[in-house]
């Protein structure tokens, strides 16, 4: 196991991927910890009114609380606020929570003691990670019902998944050593409050967005030399006269992946087709805008990642201080525009399946089967592209705008942040699965032009395919050749075998 070691508040968006990829962390210069444990310490001595030290919360904040059932309102809080629903959010998510919350507790704003960023790194640490519920959370006061889950499993209560089995907290935290965390003065309440769920899960999306991106440029020009399309809309002059640094970027991309085809050759001069259909001819305007999106998304995310979300905040001596930074709104907008980013990367790539399997416009056989009628080929194939393009516009919908007050109308404005970042799991697998479909399909059109070859950057992506899916010469049972393609699009494969990695670029 990769142990990484970051500083707090100094992370980068690749090491928090090193995490999602199965890295621990330590953590450096965490002094700042008990400097702030210091001064929470001071207040309750003094017995100063401090809103999360010593009294009730949100609508209740005006409740004085007694010093000696501090312990008791912080364990109270927990256990009344984990009430999450759904199904378990993926254990790499909860990895990513975990060494997100320690790096954000460390950063010293918060005042917690420092056995509780021992406990979050212990857990990550140990691979004992708490079952939390996806869904509870509307994006403000933090994500408060799946944080209250992840520590209450931390106290011994509730659920940890401990190398793939799942068991009651308690049990878990004695196999791997760690004694149950029992919280001081405002623990519970700097633990909860915090934007960690939703940015780990929109960090998530945008990983596995990334790497549909990358393979939905690699479909897209297998697909444009298939379809005997033109390279010419590619040409860097067009894209210097619109300027769109993202369109320059894709349109560079699309002209290296294509060079050097003997299709392309093939029929540079006397091509009787004067311009392209827009799915092959617009994709550096298309995927070029959604590059800077995720560029725009990236620069939001390694700021969140980074930051001291919860509330209130130790600023300084007898400084604790009420503020918002729990609201997620930065983090609703970035899921929303990654929602919309990946249901055009689906919607641009089904387009190109349409032409594909059309003979009129591919010049090819229908459906790209072989003695079609008694074959199918790629009919329905298309079809299930056509449905999964449909399901992520229908879950392209703003999360951001759908605000619904909460707790007595204190918490009056949300982000809806978690769940808009959560959808972006599935959104992804659905656009993986599309241009799944697009490369086995293209990879099939190009069955047809042999013993021609593509470019030297789209063989070996040929190839790899080529490893896992056999040419479809007679109809056959598809949903495991499918399963294959999506699992080289979601697994960054594609990517590396044509040399592109967008999320490095992203992250660098």
């Amino acid at each position: 196991m990769t142990t990484l070691s970051l500083t707090p508040g100094e992370a980068r968006l690749a090491d928090w991927r090193h995490v999602l990829d199965g890295a621990t962390v330590t953590l450096t210069e965490t002094g700042a910890i008990a400097a702030a444990q210091a001064i929470v310490d001071d207040i309750v001595a003094a017995g100063t009114v401090t809103y999360g030290v010593n009294t009730g919360f949100g609508k209740l904040a005006s409740v004085r609380i007694a010093d000696n059932d501090l312990a008791k309102l912080q364990r109270n809080l927990i256990l009344s606020h984990a009430v999450g629903t759904g199904p378990a959010l993926p254990d790499e998510v909860v990895s990513l929570i975990l060494a997100m919350k320690a790096a954000s507790l460390a950063r010293g704003a918060s005042g917690v003691r420092p056995v509780v960023v021992e406990a979050l790194i212990g857990a990550l640490k140990a691979g004992a990670l708490p079952v939390v519920p996806a869904k509870g959370s509307v994006g403000a006061s933090g994500d408060l019902a799946p944080l209250a889950h992840l520590t209450a499993a931390l106290m011994g209560v509730g659920e940890i998944r401990l190398k793939g089995e799942v068991l009651p907290a308690a049990e878990a935290l004695k196999r791997i050593g760690q004694a149950p965390l029992a919280l001081g003065a405002k623990e519970g309440l700097a633990l909860i409050n915090g934007t960690q769920v939703s940015a780990s899960l929109a960090l998530t999306g945008l990983t596995s967005i990334a790497r549909v991106f990358d393979a939905a440029l690699i479909a897209g020009a297998l697909s444009v030399d298939a379809l005997k399309g033109s390279d010419t809309p590619f040409d860097p002059r067009i894209q210097q006269l619109r300027g769109q640094p993202g369109q320059i970027k894709v349109a560079a991309l699309l002209l290296q992946l294509i060079a050097g085809s003997e299709i392309r050759e093939s029929h540079r001069f006397g091509d009787s087709k004067v311009q392209d259909p827009y799915s092959l001819r617009c994709q550096p305007q298309v995927m070029g805008a959604v590059r800077d999106l995720l560029a725009n998304v990236a620069a939001t995310l390694a700021i969140e990642a980074n930051a001291v979300t919860d509330n209130p905040l130790v600023l300084g001596p007898g400084e604790i201080v009420s503020g918002g930074n729990f609201h997620a709104e930065p983090v609703a907008f970035a899921a929303d525009m990654l929602a919309m980013g990946v249901c055009e990367i689906g919607n641009l790539a089904e387009r190109r399946i349409a032409l594909l399997v059309d003979p009129v416009m591919s010049g090819l056989p229908p459906f790209l089967a072989r003695d079609a009628g008694l074959n199918s080929g790629f009919m329905i194939a298309q079809v299930t592209a056509a449905a999964l393009a449909s399901e992520n516009k229908q879950r392209a919908y703003p999360a951001s705008v759908d605000t619904i007050p909460t707790s007595a109308n204190q918490e009056d404005h949300v982000s809806m942040a978690t769940h808009g970042a959560f959808r972006l799991i599935e959104m992804a697998k659905n656009a993986a699965s599309i241009i799944a479909v697009e490369l086995m399909a293209a990879a099939e059109a190009i069955e047809h032009h042999r013993p021609m070859k593509t470019s030297p950057r789209l063989e070996p992506v040929l190839a790899l395919i080529r490893e896992r899916i056999a040419p479809l010469t007679e109809d056959r049972y598809l949903a495991p050749d499918l399963a294959a393609a999506t699992e080289l699009v979601l697994s960054g494969a594609l990517g590396k075998a044509a040399g592109i990695d967008s999320f490095a670029e992203l992250s660098a």
